[in-house]
């Protein structure tokens, strides 16, 4: 499907706000579910990976489920889909203040809000790149704000509402205010394709051959007419048949015994054509799925696809903790309550915020390049991550987790990095396959801190792991995008001399 040039404006700045209270609806409650973390420790009283899980399924089922969300999102389209997940994430948020237990969470909250969160991230996301090509960082940077700014609201938001209301009260109003992206999703129009009436000619010329392809003797003009009419649902297709069906209908006025077998033919005629229709069906899906997974092997031929997708593997597998945990690394460290004037969980949202559209901004700049900013944020991330454990107050975990949220501002660059990559015609596939292994880091990450900390009563061995992680990940990166091996192909490419041939002359 080819769209039209993007306007990098005009109703594209509808769709860019539209895009941004839906992040903030969708990702407010599960970006900040270090506040409910707390709550769940005490109320379900088990440990403290197996509570994490939570919150990593809640931020990592709907990366893992990218593909299924990017299939979706290219079948039905934006609004549609934007129009299903909002009811799918206001019952997910409703049914977890009811939930007897842990288990019920991991399908209430993990699944169900962390699938539609995949599915709204997915559309707003690719809604946007169609719409924006000159400015689709500052366009990409502005979106992803609103979930970072979500963050910063529903952290205290979640907290006042716990005091007043309980947990289970809080819950049922974030899941309520959810219900708001209805309203956005209908404002998403989708941007009108390019030469549809062409490819919808093309493809009804194509049909007899599709059709007609297990057929094992090439049918005349006659046949295909019969068969098409008989697939068209006509009520009048028995009077199409060949001609020698014909003389049999004109003698079966004096012998009854021809009519029967000419009745009996058509049955298996069109039983016939009904198990071919099925083959080619049958067919068909499996082209398709084996045309996806080529396409996915081509993908990874590309050496920097392949370095970026350790890459989003490892930082998730590192990057992602401090959110949900750093309230309790605070709580762990004896920090007074009473001095954390603002939730830890606030100052990383809020800083995100700002890093999400400053890194937008900066990588529209044609001096910048977008990829080496994007690898200089995973190696800052990880230096800043192996200085959490010697954090001792909560004015060194305030600038710690200001710094951490400002670098995770790179999600908002990540699409461009990939569109630049891979281009924007493979830009939904690569960003599914790219966002199922940032899925996978994101459910791995939590439960692995947890587990250090129950196993070692301490995060510092937990973080220090986290920060080598992303680090390899930023390293592996940089190697592989270093112009050194532009050069190196350069030399190994065989030399383009012309040789002219000529024929000898006959002795």
């Amino acid at each position: 499907m080819s769209y039209q040039k993007p306007p990098d404006g005009g109703w594209g700045w509808v769709i860019v706000t539209i895009s941004f209270f839906i992040q903030f609806l969708c990702y407010g409650s599960p970006l900040s579910v270090g506040v409910l973390y707390v709550e769940w420790l005490d109320v379900f009283e088990e440990g403290k990976g197996k509570t994490a899980w939570v919150g990593s399924l809640a931020a990592g089922f709907g990366l893992l489920a990218s593909p299924l969300c990017s299939a979706s999102v290219t079948s039905f389209g934006a609004r549609p889909v934007t129009i299903f997940s909002s009811f799918l994430v206001a019952a997910g948020l409703i049914l977890s203040s009811f939930a007897p237990s842990l288990y019920f969470l991991y399908f209430s909250y993990g699944f169900m809000v962390g699938f539609g969160c995949g599915l709204l991230y997915t559309a707003t996301v690719t809604i946007t790149c169609q719409y924006f090509d000159k400015r689709r960082g500052l366009a990409l940077g502005i979106i992803s704000t609103g979930s970072s700014v979500g963050t910063f609201i529903y952290a205290g938001l979640q907290k006042e509402l716990i005091s007043i209301y309980g947990l289970d009260g809080c819950l049922l109003i974030v899941g309520a205010l959810s219900l708001n992206i209805l309203a956005c999703g209908i404002l998403l129009r989708p941007l009108p394709c390019a030469s549809t009436t062409s490819l919808e000619k093309t493809n009804s010329e194509k049909i007899p051959d599709n059709y007609l392809i297990y057929h094992e003797k090439q049918p005349n003009t006659e046949e295909n007419t019969c068969m098409l009419e008989k697939l068209s649902g006509n009520e009048n297709n028995r009077t199409c048949t060949p001609i020698a069906d014909r003389k049999k209908a004109v003698n079966s006025n004096v012998n009854g015994v021809s009519a029967l077998h000419a009745r009996e033919n058509d049955t298996y005629n069109n039983s016939v054509t009904e198990t071919n229709i099925c083959k080619q069906i049958a067919k068909n899906k499996c082209h398709r799925y084996l045309d996806y997974w080529e396409k996915t092997v081509d993908l990874f031929k590309n050496k920097v696809f392949s370095a970026l997708f350790v890459a989003i593997l490892l930082f998730d597998i590192g990057g992602f903790p401090p959110a949900l945990l750093l309230e309790d690394v605070a709580k762990s460290a004896n920090i007074d309550e009473d001095s954390m004037v603002v939730p830890l969980v606030s100052v990383i949202g809020f800083t995100m915020a700002i890093g999400k559209l400053s890194l937008g901004i900066l990588a529209d700049f044609k001096w910048i390049n977008a990829l080496y900013l994007y690898i200089f944020t995973l190696l800052a991330t990880g230096v800043a991550l192996i200085a959490v454990p010697f954090a001792n107050s909560y004015a060194t975990l305030a600038i710690l987790a200001g710094t951490l949220g400002f670098l995770s501002g790179n999600w908002s660059i990540f699409p461009y990095v990939t569109t630049t990559t891979v281009g924007i015609d493979k830009l939904t596939h690569a960003y599914g396959v790219l966002m199922f292994f940032a899925g996978v880091g994101n459910c791995l990450g939590p439960p692995i801190v947890g587990w250090f900390f129950d196993w070692t009563q301490t995060y510092h061995i937990a973080f220090y792991f986290c920060g080598i992680c992303v680090l390899l990940g930023g390293l592996l990166l940089l190697i592989v995008t270093l112009p050194f091996w532009d050069m190196c192909k350069k030399k190994t490419e065989p030399s383009s001399k012309k040789y002219i041939y000529k024929v000898a002359s006959g002795v």
